[in-house]
């Protein structure tokens, strides 16, 4: 079980989501409000607060969103989950589609640290069943049997 930490959303692509505390997602959309949303692949990011920390640990100083996640969920390592694993969140369910992205090295994140973990710790879903996320909720993987 896991909790989520953080619920963020940017207006236009290209720039720092900002954390909103909760927002409704909508199937086969993404998130409401967010510039990401729309009928692909990466409605929704995912990044770890361990993740987060950690980085935070080495100097940087970000906000929750900085790296473009919309979610922030405490307690997985998501990189290390199969495609395909699905999440529960109050009545949302979100399927993860793909682990990591291109990094354009131009971003605020790694001009000044040198690095950036969205390339390999984010992962990114689709909304199979849309509804209301907020701040710590409780998030679950879904068994085989559940999804």
């Amino acid at each position: 079980m896991g909790v989520v930490r953080a619920v963020c959303i940017s207006e236009k692509k290209g720039t720092e989501k900002q954390n909103v505390h909760k927002a409704k997602l909508v199937a086969d959309s993404g998130l409401k409000g967010d510039a990401h949303a729309g009928n692909w692949h990466r409605q929704v990011s995912l990044l770890s607060y361990e993740q987060i920390e950690a980085f935070r640990q080495r100097g940087a100083q970000i906000e929750f969103g900085a790296f473009g996640e919309n979610l922030v969920v405490e307690g997985f390592d998501l990189k290390t989950l199969p495609i395909g694993t699905r999440f529960r969140c109050n009545d949302v369910i979100l399927e993860m589609t793909q682990i990591g992205k291109e990094c354009h090295h131009g971003c605020r994140i790694f001009q000044t640290m040198g690095d950036c973990i969205m390339p390999r710790e984010g992962v990114f879903a689709v909304v199979i069943h849309g509804g209301e996320i907020s701040e710590g909720d409780c998030i679950e993987i879904l068994t085989d049997k559940e999804a």
